[in-house]
């Protein structure tokens, strides 16, 4: 291609990103549709194969080492793809990753309390079905999807718009069980896009990507009344 001519042109996706997340704290990160919410999410989580990607993240301080942040973080996809033919008690059993020699009680009882956090417990025996057609209803599979990836008992967790496609009630139901998550003493960073202002109230702090060409940036505020002066 190169000796036709042609030459390589690269596009700068991210650029002067900087900000922490801290435990027990709830974070924000909002933005615009493609202002890069989700790629500054996988470029922290490592799932970016592609491209360059510069700077520096740490962990406690730490520089990240990805074989070890993988086995401490959990992610949350924006769409599920469960089982439909499984109860979901029986699907976090499977999907438990907690280490081999703990006892089949422990796993259990490990099980039992995500699914209380995640309040879950009372339909634990439910098929997961097909969406829009028989078993759980949108919002408990966006729970059952954080239950996933809860199990593995990560002590940071990325969510990719976990209140996307449900109603006022249903997002609500969704972020009460996050904050039960947030209340753990985990760190959690959702990405968002137009939340409402109870939706909004929910989080402790919020990280705002702007579109300002040439490049993006970020900026940082708590998510109190003065929000409006971002």
């Amino acid at each position: 291609m190169k000796e036709e001519g042609f030459t390589e042109k690269r596009l700068q996706l991210l650029s002067n990103i900087t900000g922490a997340f801290r435990p027990g704290i709830l974070t924000a990160l909002m933005g615009v549709s493609g202002a890069g919410k989700t790629t500054l999410m996988d470029v922290l989580c490592g799932r970016k194969t592609s491209g360059t990607i510069e700077g520096d993240i740490r962990i406690g301080g730490y520089p990240k080492i990805q074989e070890t942040f993988a086995r401490i973080s959990g992610y949350c996809e924006q769409t599920d793809i469960h089982s439909p033919q499984s109860t979901h008690y029986c699907g976090r059993i499977t999907w438990l990753r907690l280490p081999s020699q703990i006892d089949p009680a422990t796993r259990v009882e490990f099980v039992k309390e995500v699914l209380e956090t995640i309040e879950l417990d009372v339909i634990k025996d439910s098929l997961v079905g097909i969406p829009g057609l028989n078993g759980l209803s949108t919002e408990q599979r966006k729970r059952l999807t954080i239950a996933v990836e809860l199990v593995a008992n990560p002590s940071i967790i990325f969510m990719d718009e976990p209140t996307s496609g449900l109603d006022a009630r249903a997002a609500a139901i969704v972020m009460r069980a996050v904050k039960n998550v947030v209340n753990t003493g985990r760190t959690v960073v959702c990405t968002i896009h137009q939340p409402s202002i109870d939706i909004f109230e929910t989080f402790d702090e919020n990280r705002s990507i702007d579109i300002l060409p040439p490049t993006y940036r970020i900026r940082a505020s708590p998510t109190d009344l003065h929000s409006q002066d971002m």
